[in-house]
């Protein structure tokens, strides 16, 4: 089992910046790939960034160049780092784990990020 814990939503104007943290804990050797995903309300969950044990990242297009996913002590510690942001930004952040040779997936409580016009 893999525990994940987020923190460091919160409010923001227009053009600011957060970084968001997540926490890994348990078994985390197990870990292949972690995410960043968010959902907005009345909206369905969207994956934004991931990136793999060899530090491989990818980003969905509307955050390209704004946010950076990122990792410290092995799968210890999820990073994202958000830049530039909008109101199309609000949503609650969801921090995800994939350990694929025993089929299994992790998900965070959440986080709320609120962009502010």
């Amino acid at each position: 089992q893999v525990q994940l814990v987020e923190s460091g939503g919160g409010t923001v104007d227009t053009g600011g910046s957060l970084r968001l943290s997540c926490e890994a804990s348990g078994s985390i050797f197990t870990i292949n790939v972690m995410a960043w995903y968010r959902q907005a309300p009345g909206k369905q969950r969207e994956l934004i960034a991931t990136i793999t044990n060899g530090n491989y990242t990818h980003y969905r297009d509307s955050v390209k160049g704004r946010f950076t996913i990122s990792k410290k002590n092995g799968w210890g510690t999820l990073y994202l780092q958000m830049n530039s942001l909008a109101p199309e930004d609000t949503a609650i952040y969801y921090c995800n784990a994939k350990a694929l040779l025993v089929s299994a997936e992790y998900w965070g409580q959440g986080t709320q990020v609120t962009v502010s016009t």
